[in-house]
């Protein structure tokens, strides 16, 4: 399961690179539109990426920053968003490429946001999750590049697998 996750980090990695390449060419009027996403804009898809990943991250290893709302703007900069997105795709690559099977097996708690509770589920299943959830929002702010008429990055897992040479003789 391990090379299964490491894989994902890296192609969560792959994929912000490729979106982050393709919004660095919008004008920031078409940056920070409503386009009604979730999170309105691409501005605020991408916080909420962020916001969601250190969420996330901290109930994994109890450490790092995690706000307590999922719409917060964590960064007004383009520029310092994007080092901030690079960081936290270092960390969670780590992370991955840390894990055991035995903690992948394992039970973690955390603490909801929304409504707040008190949770205790299994470690995989909810890697899982967080690795969907980016994916989710990545299809908004791709979405709301085409609608832009911007031509929208591939985020294919099978062309990162070829790229990355990964399960490739």
């Amino acid at each position: 399961m391990k090379p299964h996750f490491a894989m994902l980090a890296a192609y969560n990695a792959w994929c912000n690179r490729r979106l982050y390449d393709a919004v660095a060419q919008l004008s920031d009027a078409e940056y920070r539109a409503d386009r009604g996403a979730f999170f309105k804009s691409l501005h605020g898809t991408l916080n909420h990426i962020l916001v969601a990943d250190r969420i996330w991250m901290r109930r994994f290893t109890g450490e790092g920053d995690a706000p307590n709302r999922l719409d917060l703007i964590l960064f007004e900069s383009f520029d310092d968003l994007r080092r901030a997105r690079e960081a936290e795709d270092a960390r969670i690559i780590a992370y991955a490429e840390d894990l055991t099977d035995a903690r992948l097996n394992g039970l973690f708690r955390y603490r909801t946001i929304v409504k707040p509770a008190e949770v205790e589920q299994p470690l995989a299943p909810a890697l899982i999750h967080f690795f969907n959830h980016q994916t989710h929002h990545r299809g908004q702010a791709h979405c709301i590049l085409t609608g832009l008429g911007q031509e929208a990055p591939s985020f294919d897992l099978v062309l990162f697998q070829r790229e990355a040479r990964m399960g490739l003789s």
